[in-house]
């Protein structure tokens, strides 16, 4: 691209974040004023639906609001959202009887829900390592790390879970490894080493250790793609679990993966990452409609999943982080057109002109499936991760350099 082209996208990048989307959740009835925290559920005109309250988004809306005020400065609003949620994280997210994290509150703070997964700890670590980089209180540093140990113990030793919940599925018939465990690890690991320094040495460790299981585990050469479950061993289960291929899950991984490698100067795990990157644009793009679908079956068998073929935000906004960096680090125009592809039909499908934000979810042919803003799933995350982050690789490419700590 031209340095015309890239400042010009750099400043829509920055009034999208900071006119569209932040305005958005301002406005609306994200911020619970009495109890604190966050209230994701809200209709498309930001009005609350169900004030239960995601675990995963006390975390997440912690990480944003935390982002923005390290990133552009503290913004009153910004401030209070990230010291809210930071108290109501601490105060009614933790079991006190396990010490694991809920999955569900209601607006109050009183439990709902656990689950199995620790993406509620992976949450309350990235949210408060970024706030931490803000407030500087030893205090929420060390409880991040103290709940990536504990993810890492579960992940080396599932038997060590304080939770002593049976596996999703029989492990002495069937015993799985799913690559989500060692992609919220990882970005948590790249999260902690920035907000850190001195334990670099051990987060590149655990790095490693992580990145070995999920290219030696998940990654499939010989079939151009990232499958989401394996047996343990790394043998792949042909049924319809074992041959789910999720574009927008192994698209993410392909960008932590490339960050770090840019960081370590690592160019064999670059040139694995953009790999992954490539396989999974051209597996996961809808050559008649546009855009990605949410699940592929990697032999072409039927997808279990009923939304399989639905085209979603996170997705999308993942792929526009992941070819941008790929383009930025690289100058190869196979990813730069994979990129102008994303952004046009991210821009063209997903924002809300009349109310803001973006719609999280579409049918195959771009038509809107759902309304509503936000959910326990959908909130301020995804969309201004991605947009703070193209921004910064934009600045970075303005300058004629490479981007780095993008976690």
């Amino acid at each position: 691209m031209k340095i015309a082209e890239i400042k010009k996208l750099k400043n829509f990048y920055h009034n999208q974040l900071l006119e569209q989307v932040i305005p958005f959740w301002e406005k609306s009835d994200l911020f619970d004023k009495e109890y604190g925290g966050f209230i994701t559920s809200v209709d498309r005109e930001g009005r609350s639906y169900n004030n239960d309250k995601s675990v995963w988004f006390q975390g997440r809306c912690l990480w944003t609001f935390s982002k923005l005020c390290g990133t552009y400065g503290e913004k009153p609003e910004w401030s209070m959202a990230a010291d809210s949620g930071a108290e109501f994280l601490k105060k009614y997210c933790i079991d006190p009887t396990d010490g694991r994290m809920f999955f569900t509150v209601t607006r109050d703070g009183r439990p709902l829900r656990k689950r199995r997964y620790f993406f509620s700890e992976s949450f309350l670590t990235v949210g408060l390592a970024e706030y931490y980089l803000v407030r500087h209180k030893k205090e929420d540093l060390e409880l991040a790390e103290k709940y990536f140990d504990l993810m890492y113990r579960i992940y080396c030793d599932p038997a060590s879970d304080p939770f002593k919940i049976t596996p999703k599925e029989n492990a002495e018939v069937r015993s799985l490894h799913s690559n989500a465990a060692p992609m919220v690890l990882v970005s948590s690991a790249q999260t902690l080493r920035r907000a850190n320094p001195d334990k670099k040495e051990y987060y590149d460790g655990v790095i490693a250790a992580i990145i070995n299981d999920m290219l030696s585990l998940h990654c499939k050469e010989e079939l151009h793609c990232v499958l989401e479950t394996v047996y343990a061993n790394g043998d792949i289960l042909d049924n319809p679990v074992g041959r789910t291929v999720n574009p927008g899950h192994s698209i993410e991984n392909s960008w932590f993966l490339m960050n770090y490698a840019s960081e370590t100067g690592d160019t064999e795990l670059l040139e694995k990452a953009l790999n992954i990157l490539r396989w999974s644009l051209e597996l996961g793009w809808d050559n008649e409609y546009g855009g990605i679908y949410y699940f592929r079956d990697i032999y072409g068998r039927p997808c279990e999943q009923l939304e399989y073929d639905m085209k979603l935000w996170w997705v999308h906004d993942e792929a526009l982080i992941a070819t941008l960096f790929a383009a930025n680090l690289t100058k190869d125009p196979y990813y730069d057109e994979w990129y102008k592809k994303i952004h046009a039909y991210t821009f063209n499908h997903f924002p809300d002109d009349e109310y803001g934000e973006w719609y999280g979810y579409l049918h195959r042919d771009g038509s809107v499936s759902h309304t509503q803003k936000g959910s326990l799933w959908k909130g301020p995350y995804h969309i201004p991760r991605a947009l703070m982050l193209c921004e910064k690789i934009l600045a970075a490419a303005e300058k004629g350099e490479k981007a780095k700590e993008l976690l």
